[in-house]
């Protein structure tokens, strides 16, 4: 059906977080290749310099991209004090901020040693029983090659990188009232004159694994190796004066050992012991006086190998006492009314980073759900989750499904003492008492022979199988097998269960469970925080001289007024006050379009259950469209197929021609829009769609028969509202045009929204998708046209971002006959660590794809994020309405946002069910000179413009509807991957090649001309 939600799509995009290898710095070598994709933080190797872990440049032959000195242009110099002169690179030429950026707060001044001192340690060193192989003597501080020594100066720094601008004022004032709000930002404390060591880990089996390629070593190894070394010499290695990130970084709060170590590893019982060769070097000192000199805004680059190394040290504790999955930490228990029965529960957890604010370094921890299969005998899991399931019977006829539920799990075993954990490969063919093998003397003492199963673990383990009778199951790796009964299997804890599988029921517990109410949601953080598992507890944070305020931030929101809407016949609409929504009853729209020349066809012919009484659906929706100031004629064609044909590209294409076909022979004049009534939803939607707006050219609508034979008003009337606003019609518009600083006479504004739609993450070959949208009308700013284009897999540039705005700027002018001298682009999805690429790449691109002797446009640019943890929460609960969610329009741009750069946090909806998320807009660019306020209320107006639904929206318009289009492109991605020959997905390289290239032919994505120019997609 039609999308009504607001979907991400399919994939996410983050940016690299500078550890390891290639994370975060940028490195120079022979013919000016990058390694790194940010500032700072990382690893870098380049041709005449040394390695250089985090913050380091790594300069050699060639060089990396000259400076744009020309496309910029010239900008005044500013002065602040204590910041360098610097600011021809930084933005715009902005109005100097009253506040000058400097960090403020309690936590701003630098701690002294004395009152975080290091935690005291044994003097005497016991002798280590680790067999070292070569240690090399610590190398002396002043030699080393680190971060802090001496910052480049900035415009040595910026030369070739422009900077996200600063703020130009200490905040908005435009209000209609103010209110107290907590934050789930905790202020951290640290000592200034700490050094925080940074040691590169190297870990490598003495003995590597067989076969062409040596396997990596898994993750849960490297922990235990690096445990396993520690533990024999706690002197020379304290653990809880270190953190690791469980791969290739160690930070520590002293000095330990370098070179190369021997760890023996053994599972346990039975086990044969592995030799690993441990190398560990010293990389970079972090010393935290940097940072605190980029909180004052002393420096204006990011120092962030520092942040990184922080971040893990927070980390360290929660991550060695609760389940790790993705970025987010769980409890090891669940409660009881979480149970999601079938063997799995909903797990609470929370996420956590530190994030750099006006008020110093904050701790953001937000609340997280996740099912998990619980922690259980594969038996016991297998009578919840298999239904019929009895381990006393032959369990043939359920063999199907105890292999769905089982492969791939891993199992710990419980007849012999080992930490070892098993993959569970597939089931035995034979029951348990059917199996034997032969039996051999490691020793050679005894003669080969032959053992069943159950002889074997009577005597080797003094265990009598209860279970004879089904299956074992097999857990051998390396073509080799190895058996075990399944009633001595005990599944790992925190092993995910896809939430797309649980049933309905589950579902809908799952998903209440996540949208917790706002005051479930605080109390849980603050509990999460003091916990002896969180972020706080332990040894390791007070061991590097940090420390956590266990309270929220308090800050003062400023509520914006909603704007005055415009409808049709010159009506005005004042909002509701709460909830600033507002209704179309006996009221019509501004431009309705009529619909003159529309096909009706149902899907729903075959279904006895969910027919569609077109006889009542038809003239309601007539009847509703008409009242909206839509005029709609009777349908041209009305035709009756069943959902059998969603299953066809091909026959789909031959329903939707047919229907234009017999309407030509009606009247003159293409059919403006098809209805299509379907049963229930379908994979066969995304065929639809691709047909209609790829290869026809035709505008349809979907929508479900069940709530099209209810036709409540409410229902149709949002109907009529999308199917006028793919007509080209206007639903609603501010009353006062939008407002942007020295607009000069009739001055044209394009508003721009871009945003990339990643596949899944295990995906490896699929395009991302790229889209672009933007307005075509002004000042009402509401009409949008589209474009979509693949590209390389997970790449989160937009590569032709240049040559699509181009696009859609001569679009522009088509329409109105002149372009537009003012662009404001909101870019979506990209993380901090992404700002110098938007800003150094795809803004140049632009600009050097529309610039020209005579056009020059001025630009904004700004990133729009959601996927932040920040939460508002109303000091006083009594004001945050019935959902106890912050009201719309709320603001908060102090004491949380950026030191010195301008962002601020806008709440633009109304929050109905859970915690309302603000969206966190950063300005990167601005030739504008955007205030605090005026920005926030052209956002927070330009959210009622949204086309199809009577309230603001959370996101500004045009980055929701670039993340419609690009959900719209991930839905012809995947039909031309089924369109693909069976060829196409050999396992042949040169076909498999091909079929990549296939999934990026931009012409299978391209829209009909028909449609470039409408909003098809809402």
């Amino acid at each position: 059906m039609e999308r009504t939600g607001y979907n991400r799509g399919g994939g996410s995009s983050s940016g690299g977080d500078g550890r390891g290898r290639g994370g975060g710095g940028r490195g120079r070598g022979r013919g000016g290749r990058d390694r790194g994709g940010g500032r700072g933080g990382g690893y870098q190797q380049s041709e005449g310099s040394d390695r250089s872990y985090g913050g380091g440049r790594g300069r050699g032959r060639g060089s990396v991209n000259p400076a744009p000195a020309q496309a910029w242009g010239i900008r005044q110099a500013q002065s602040a004090q204590n910041v360098p002169e610097v600011s021809q690179n930084v933005g715009s030429t902005r109005p100097e901020s009253s506040r000058g950026g400097i960090a403020r707060g309690a936590w701003g001044v630098p701690l002294t040693a004395k009152a975080w001192g290091p935690a005291s340690q044994k003097s005497a060193q016991s002798e280590s029983e680790v067999q070292k192989v070569t240690e090399s003597p610590l190398p002396d501080i002043q030699s080393l090659n680190v971060s802090e020594s001496r910052p480049r100066s900035l415009q040595e720094y910026s030369k070739d990188r422009v900077l996200p601008i600063k703020r130009p004022d200490s905040g908005g004032k435009l209000s209609v009232r103010r209110t107290k709000l907590l934050v789930n930002h905790f202020p951290v404390k640290f000592n200034a004159e700490t050094i925080i060591m940074h040691y590169d880990i190297d870990i490598k089996a003495d003995r590597p694994s067989r076969g062409r390629f040596s396997r990596p070593i898994p993750k849960y190894d490297l922990l235990l190796i690096r445990r396993e070394l520690f533990a024999r010499d706690p002197t020379r290695f304290p653990m809880s004066m270190t953190a690791y990130d469980g791969e290739k970084n160690i930070f520590s709060a002293v000095e330990l050992p370098t070179g190369e170590f021997k760890v023996n590893l053994s599972d346990g019982e039975d086990s044969m012991e592995r030799s690993y060769t441990f190398t560990i070097q010293l990389v970079n000192e972090l010393r935290l006086a940097k940072l605190n000199e980029y909180l004052r805004a002393e420096i204006l680059h990011i120092p962030r190998d520092i942040l990184q190394g922080m971040d893990l040290v927070m980390k360290e504790h929660p991550s060695r006492s609760r389940i790790c999955a993705g970025r987010s930490t769980y409890s090891k228990n669940y409660r009881q009314q979480d149970d999601l029965r079938g063997g799995i529960a909903a797990f609470r957890g929370f996420q956590q980073s530190l994030k750099p604010t006006s008020q110093g370094l904050a701790l953001c921890l937000d609340y997280s759900v996740i099912a998990f299969r619980k922690r259980l005998p594969v038996i016991d899991f297998l009578k919840e989750h298999v239904r019929g399931f009895e381990p006393v019977s032959d369990i043939g006829r359920l063999r199907r499904q105890v292999m769905t539920a089982l492969v791939g799990l891993k199992v710990t075993v419980t007849h012999r003492l080992t930490k070892q954990k098993f993959t569970i490969v597939r089931l035995t063919d034979e029951n348990t008492r059917d199996l034997g093998f032969t039996l051999e003397d490691r020793e050679g003492n005894e003669l080969p022979r032959e053992v069943s199963m159950v002889q074997y673990f009577r005597e080797k383990y003094g265990r009598e199988i209860e279970y004879p009778d089904i299956p074992c199951l097999d857990v051998g790796k390396n073509r080799r097998t190895n058996y075990i009964p399944m009633e001595f299997c005990v599944l790992v804890e925190g092993q995910r269960f896809p939430k797309e599988q649980l049933d309905k029921n589950a579902g809908i517990l799952l998903k209440n469970i996540s949208l917790a109410p706002a005051r479930d949601r605080k109390n849980f953080i603050s509990e999460a925080l003091r916990a002896e598992d969180g972020p706080c507890g332990g040894e390791v944070i007070r061991n590097f001289d940090i420390g956590v305020d266990q309270n929220m931030t308090s800050v003062v929101g400023r509520v914006l007024g909603a704007p005055e809407l415009k409808l049709g016949k010159g009506n005005l609409v004042r909002v509701d006050k709460d909830k600033c929504q507002w209704n179309l009853v006996n009221k019509s729209v501004v431009d309705g379009r009529s619909v003159d020349r529309w096909a009706l066809i149902d899907f729903t012919c075959a279904d006895r259950y969910k027919r569609l009484d077109p006889n009542r659906f038809i003239p309601n929706l007539m009847g509703r469209c008409g009242k909206l100031g839509i005029r709609m004629a009777e349908p041209l064609v009305v035709h009756y197929y069943d959902m059998q044909e969603f299953n066809n590209v091909n026959r789909l294409e031959g329903v939707l021609q047919g229907a234009i076909d017999e309407a030509k022979r009606t009247v003159e004049g293409r059919l403006q829009i098809i209805i299509c009534v379907m049963a229930g939803k379908h994979d066969g939607y995304k065929y639809l769609k691709w047909v209609s707006e790829t290869k026809i050219g035709i505008i349809t609508q979907c929508c479900l028969s069940e709530q099209a034979n209810k036709c409540q008003d409410q229902y149709l009337a949002n109907l009529g509202l999308k199917i006028n606003a793919k007509l080209g019609g206007s639903n609603a518009e501010l009353n006062e045009p939008l407002q942007l600083p020295r607009i000069v006479g009739q001055d044209h504004v394009m508003f721009v929204g871009a945003d990339v739609n990643h596949p899944s993450p295990m995906n490896k070959s699929c395009p991302s998708i790229a889209a672009v949208v933007a307005t075509t009308n002004w000042p009402a700013a509401n009409r949008y046209a589209a474009r979509v284009r693949p590209q390389q897999h997970r790449k989160e540039k937009i590569v032709y971002f240049g040559t699509m705005v181009l696009d859609l700027v001569n679009n522009y002018a088509r329409i109105n006959k002149v372009k537009p001298k003012r662009i404001v682009i909101f870019r979506d999805g990209v993380s901090e660590g992404q700002f110098d690429m938007v800003l150094n790449e795809e803004l140049v691109d632009i600009r050097t794809a529309i610039y020209d002797e005579n056009y020059r446009p001025t630009i904004t640019l700004l990133v729009a994020q959601k996927r932040h943890q920040t939460r508002l929460f109303p000091e006083n609960e009594g004001e945050g309405g019935p959902s106890g969610n912050v009201p719309p329009g709320t603001v908060v741009d102090t004491t949380i946002v950026h030191p010195f750069e301008f962002d601020f946090y806008l709440c633009s909806h109304y929050g109905g069910i859970g915690t309302s998320k603000p969206t966190h807009y950063y300005v990167l660019w601005d030739d504008h000179q955007f205030t605090s306020d005026q920005l926030q209320k052209l956002i927070y107006n330009m959210c009622f413009t949204f086309a199809r639904c009577t309230k603001p929206v959370s996101l500004v318009p045009p980055v929701y509807y670039a993340d419609l289009v690009a959900y719209r492109g991930r839905l012809f991605q995947e039909v031309v991957m089924e369109m693909q020959s069976p060829q196409s997905v050999s396992s042949s390289s040169s076909v498999a090649s091909s079929s990549s290239g296939s999934l990026i032919d931009d012409r299978f994505y391209k829209l009909h001309p028909e449609l470039q120019n409408i909003m098809f997609f809402v």
